[in-house]
């Protein structure tokens, strides 16, 4: 399932984490890659323990806590701190698959990458080049969002970043270890919640809403590592 959130940070938001970039220390964005990812990852990174790199990460965490799309979609149980990579000069990411577990620089906190998250922080007008394209059963999906809205995807998908030509890419990304592992139960559960707020809008304190429900959260119950 490949789900785009809009307007995860306001523009307000964007431009404060901007601001916070443009005297920041980038270095290679190998230094985050297993063996496979690092023969075709082509970017500057910020460090992880960067001052800016953690407060734009809390920033995104903290809206993300309160954004009901995300956490119906991803039901998170462990989020990895946000990362920040910036993409420009022909820079690149080639075909790969993201590793299954990151550990948390220097700290004991590992998270099973289930879902992959991108937020972008420059707008598409700014730089030529640098899509993200996501693979899946229905074919190569394309993903080019304007800055502050977030795509989430399968980290088992196999995805790249296409060549910045001009101007600047610069996005966050992280990874999200789910209650629910599988994809597929994953996005029942999603469309299941979807429908039950669509039912309850439409058909306010209708009985069906009630029962649904109690499927839906023991389907979760059933399904759900904590």
């Amino acid at each position: 399932m490949l789900l785009e959130f809009p307007e995860i940070l306001t523009n307000e938001q964007v431009a404060e984490c901007r601001q916070a970039l443009e005297h920041a220390d980038w270095v290679d964005g190998r230094v985050t890659a297993g063996y496979q990812s690092a023969m075709v990852k082509h970017n500057m990174q910020l460090p992880e323990d960067h001052p800016a790199a953690r407060r734009i990460g809390e920033t995104i965490l903290d809206s993300l806590q309160r954004n009901n799309l995300f956490m119906s979609a991803a039901l998170p149980l462990k989020v990895f701190p946000p990362l920040l990579n910036r993409y420009e000069g022909g820079h690149a990411f080639g075909a790969h698959v993201d590793n299954a577990i990151r550990q948390v620089n220097g700290a004991a906190f590992r998270v099973r990458s289930d879902l992959s998250a991108t937020l972008f922080f420059t707008n598409p007008e700014e730089y030529d080049g640098g899509e993200l394209l996501v693979e899946d059963t229905y074919g190569v999906h394309q993903v080019k969002l304007p800055a502050g809205h977030m795509v989430l995807y399968p980290s088992s998908s196999l995805h790249q970043v296409r060549p910045v030509t001009r101007g600047a890419r610069i996005a966050s990304f992280f990874w999200i270890q789910s209650m629910v592992r599988d994809d597929g139960q994953r996005t029942l559960l999603f469309d299941l919640d979807t429908a039950i707020q669509r039912l309850r809008e439409d058909l306010r304190d209708h009985p069906a809403a009630l029962q649904l429900t109690g499927v839906y959260h023991n389907l979760l119950r059933r399904w759900a590592e904590t």
